[in-house]
C-alpha cells in the first residue's frame, strides 16, 4: 500500500512554471505519471479518487496552458482537486490528505495561492470565476479566470444564474465542462440527456468569437487530414446550442483525455476568446484505473486501499451505520404504507436511499444536485397527499433552507426531513460538518426537530415521522456506526415533545440532544466515582421542548447543563428561553450549554474533533464540576 510509483517526468515538476518547457510528448507522459501518483496517494490516505482521475489530462493542459496562479483556476466541488494540488507545490504533502494539520480534500485558500477560491459544495465555480473577471475589468488582480465544473453540477440552479450573468455580462471567462455523465450517482435529468444527444450530433462547434472561418482558427494538426479532425469538422455546421443562448461561445465535445486536442484546444481558445466561452470536455470518471473504473460509482469515495487490488482496508464493525439503520427502516415503514415516498439531491448511497430506491424504484426520486428543489417538489408531494422523506446532508440542506421555511413551514406542509452527517463529520472536515441545522430549524414555527441518541432511537424517530401529519418533521444523526445497542424489532411512534431520563441522579442535572448521549454517560460514570451521580435525560427534541421534564430537573438540581451537536442558537438556546421565561434563573439555577464551538473545525478524526470542540466526556464531566463549583483537580474519589 505504501510502494511509490516511478514518476521521471512528474520528479521533474514542482511548480506548473516548470511544465512550460516540455513537450507535448512529454506532458503526456506527465499525465500518466500524475494518473500513478494520485492513485498511490489516495491508496495511503483514502479519499475523493475517481473524479480526480477522470481529470488528469486536463489539470495537466490546463496548468501547462495558462499562467496559474496569476490565472485563476476554480475547480467546482474541489473534490477532483488531487492532481492538481500534486502539480502546484504540494506533492511533498499529498499523503496527509484529509488527516489533520495536512492538506484538505477540497480547494482552500489558505492552502495555497493555486487555489484561488475555496470549494466543497457543488455549482459555485462559475459564479466566482464571473467575480474573478469582473474584478479583474475594474482594475482587481489580474489574468483570466478559469472554471472546471461537472455535468451533474451544472444541473444545478446556481450555475444557469451564474451562466445567464456571465452572457450578459460578455466579459473573458473560460468555462469547461467536464462531462463525465455522472456526479457521485448517475446522472438524472433533461441536461443530462441534451449532453448525451450533443455529443451524438456534434462533435466540434465552430468558435463564433474568434473568426468566421473557424476552420482558419484551427490548430495546424486539425487542418491535416486525420481521420479525427475530419470527424470534428464535420459537426461545425451545427449551431445554436444552449449554452449559446445563454450567451457563450461553444466548443466541443472533446475526448478529456487526449492531451493532443485539449492542448490544442485550449491554447486556440486562450489566443482568440473575447468573451464568455464554454469548452465541452468529455472524460470518465475513475480513467486509468481499473477498480475505480468498474465501481458503480466510479471510485467516488474510498477508504485506504491496495493499489493492486483495489480491495479497500475497512475495520470490522460491531454496529451498523446510521444511514443503513435509517433507510432499512424507512424501507419497513414503505412496506406498510404506500404513501411514502423519497426524495434525494444526489446522494442516493450517501444517504442509503440506494437501498429504498432497489426496493421501490416508482417511490424513489433523485432530483439531481438541486436541493431547493428537492424541499420544494417534497412539499408538492406532500400537498398532493404522499408523505415525503427528503434526505439531505445537514451541510447540503443549508442549501434549500428558503424553500424550508416559504414552501414547507409557512404552509405546514408534513414534509419529513431525515438530516443525515449531523454533527461533526471527519475528513471533510468544516465544509461537511452538521453544525447548524438545529438552530436554523428549531427557530421556524410549528415544526418538529428531533436528534437521535443511538440507532435504536433512529428507528422509533422514522416511525414518530410517519406518524406525523400536522406539519414538517425533522430528525436528525451522525455519519458513522452506531454504538451497537438492541435494535427494536419495529419502530414505535414516539410522543411528540417528550424525552426520557436515563439515569436519576442529585445535584447536577445533563440534557443530552443527540448522539452525544454516549460520552454523557462516560461522563456521569466518572462523575459518580467523585460521589457526585447526576442525573441524565435524552431530550430527543429540540422543538417543541419536553418542558415539564426540563423544569421538573431544572428545580429539583442545582446545576442544568445541555450538550448537543451544533452551533449555538439550538436546542440549548432552547432551554434556557424556557428557563428564563418561568423565573428558574430567578432561584439561583446554574446552567450551562455545551455547543459546538464559535469556529470552524479543520479536518481531523470525529474522535479528535469533538476533543477540540470541547465535547469529550472527561470536558463534559470537568463542565459539570465547573457548574456545582468543585475544583477540577486531583484523583477521583
Amino acid at each position: 500500500m505504501t510502494d511509490r510509483p516511478t514518476t521521471p517526468m512528474l520528479d521533474r515538476v514542482s511548480h506548473p512554471s516548470d511544465m512550460k518547457a516540455l513537450s507535448d510528448r512529454e506532458l503526456r507522459q506527465l499525465a500518466d505519471d500524475l494518473r500513478a501518483e494520485t492513485i498511490s496517494a489516495v491508496s495511503v490516505t483514502g479519499g475523493h479518487l475517481g473524479a480526480g482521475l477522470g481529470v488528469v489530462e486536463l489539470t495537466v493542459a490546463i496548468h501547462a496552458v495558462f499562467d496559474t496562479p496569476r490565472d485563476k483556476l476554480i475547480w467546482d466541488v474541489g473534490h477532483q482537486c488531487y492532481p492538481h494540488k500534486i502539480l502546484t507545490g504540494r506533492r511533498d504533502r499529498i499523503r496527509t490528505l484529509r488527516a489533520e494539520g495536512g492538506l484538505s480534500g477540497f480547494t482552500k485558500r489558505s492552502e495555497s495561492p493555486y487555489d484561488p477560491f475555496g470549494a466543497a459544495h457543488s455549482s459555485t465555480s462559475i459564479s466566482a470565476a464571473l467575480g474573478f473577471a469582473a474584478a479583474r475589468d475594474l482594475g482587481g488582480d489580474p489574468g483570466d479566470a478559469i472554471a472546471v465544473i461537472g455535468d451533474g453540477s451544472m444541473s444545478a440552479g446556481m450555475a444557469f444564474e451564474a451562466m445567464n450573468n456571465a452572457g450578459h455580462l460578455k466579459k473573458r471567462l473560460f468555462v469547461i465542462l467536464n462531462d463525465n455523465e455522472m456526479s457521485i450517482a448517475p446522472p438524472v435529468g433533461a441536461l443530462s440527456s441534451y449532453l448525451s444527444r450533443l455529443y451524438a450530433e456534434a462533435p466540434f462547434q465552430d468558435l463564433k468569437a474568434a473568426a468566421k472561418s473557424a476552420v482558419s482558427l484551427l490548430p495546424e494538426p486539425f487542418q491535416q487530414g486525420a481521420r479525427r479532425a475530419k470527424e470534428m469538422l464535420k459537426g461545425m455546421a451545427v449551431g445554436g446550442t444552449l449554452f449559446e443562448e445563454l450567451g457563450f461561445d461553444y466548443v466541443g465535445p472533446i475526448d478529456g483525455h487526449d492531451m493532443d486536442q485539449l492542448l490544442a484546444v485550449l491554447r486556440t481558445v486562450k489566443a482568440r476568446a473575447t468573451g464568455p466561452m464554454l469548452i465541452h470536455v468529455l472524460t470518465k470518471k475513475g480513467k486509468g484505473y481499473a477498480p475505480a473504473e468498474a465501481a458503480r460509482d466510479r471510485g467516488h469515495a474510498t477508504g485506504k486501499f491496495d493499489v493492486l487490488t483495489g480491495v479497500q482496508a475497512k475495520a470490522a464493525s460491531n454496529a451498523p451505520s446510521y444511514t443503513k439503520v435509517f433507510a432499512q427502516s424507512l424501507i419497513a415503514e414503505a412496506e406498510r404504507d404506500e404513501k411514502i415516498v423519497a426524495v434525494t439531491a444526489a446522494m442516493p448511497d450517501g444517504t442509503g436511499l440506494n437501498l429504498f430506491a432497489d426496493r421501490f424504484p416508482r417511490r424513489c426520486f433523485d432530483v439531481g444536485i438541486a436541493e431547493q428543489h428537492a424541499v420544494t417538489f417534497s412539499a408538492g408531494m406532500a400537498a398532493g397527499g404522499m408523505k415525503p422523506f427528503c434526505a439531505i446532508y445537514s451541510t447540503f440542506l443549508q442549501r434549500g433552507y428558503d424553500q424550508v421555511v416559504h414552501d414547507v413551514a409557512i404552509q405546514r406542509l408534513p414534509v419529513r426531513f431525515a438530516i443525515d452527517r449531523a454533527g461533526l463529520v471527519g475528513a471533510d472536515g468544516a465544509t461537511h460538518a452538521g453544525s447548524f441545522d438545529v438552530a436554523f430549524l428549531a427557530n421556524l414555527p410549528g415544526i418538529v426537530v428531533m436528534a437521535a441518541a443511538d440507532e435504536a432511537e433512529l428507528v422509533h424517530m422514522v416511525a414518530t415521522a410517519v406518524a406525523h401529519d400536522e406539519g414538517p418533521i425533522a430528525f436528525r444523526f451522525p455519519r458513522g456506526e452506531g454504538v451497537g445497542c438492541e435494535m427494536p424489532a419495529r419502530g414505535v411512534p414516539l410522543e411528540i415533545g417528550k424525552g426520557r431520563i436515563i439515569r436519576e441522579g442529585a445535584r447536577a442535572a445533563i440534557l443530552s440532544f443527540g448522539t452525544r448521549l454516549a460520552e454523557v454517560l462516560k461522563a456521569a460514570e466518572a462523575l459518580a466515582q467523585r460521589g457526585i451521580a447526576p442525573t441524565v435525560i435524552d431530550a430527543r427534541f429540540a422543538k417543541p421542548l419536553d418542558r415539564d421534564l426540563i423544569l421538573n430537573a431544572a428545580r429539583s438540581h442545582e446545576a442544568l447543563i445541555t450538550v448537543e451537536e451544533g452551533a449555538v442558537g439550538g436546542f440549548g438556546s432552547h432551554v434556557a428561553q424556557l428557563l428564563a421565561d418561568e423565573g428558574v434563573f430567578d432561584r439561583g439555577l446554574k446552567y450551562r450549554s455545551m455547543v459546538l464551538p464559535d469556529i470552524f473545525i479543520d479536518q481531523a478524526s470525529p474522535e479528535r474533533m469533538y476533543q477540540v470542540a470541547g465535547m469529550d466526556a472527561a470536558q463534559i464531566e470537568a463542565k459539570v464540576l465547573q457548574a456545582l463549583g468543585v475544583a477540577v483537580v486531583g484523583k477521583r474519589a
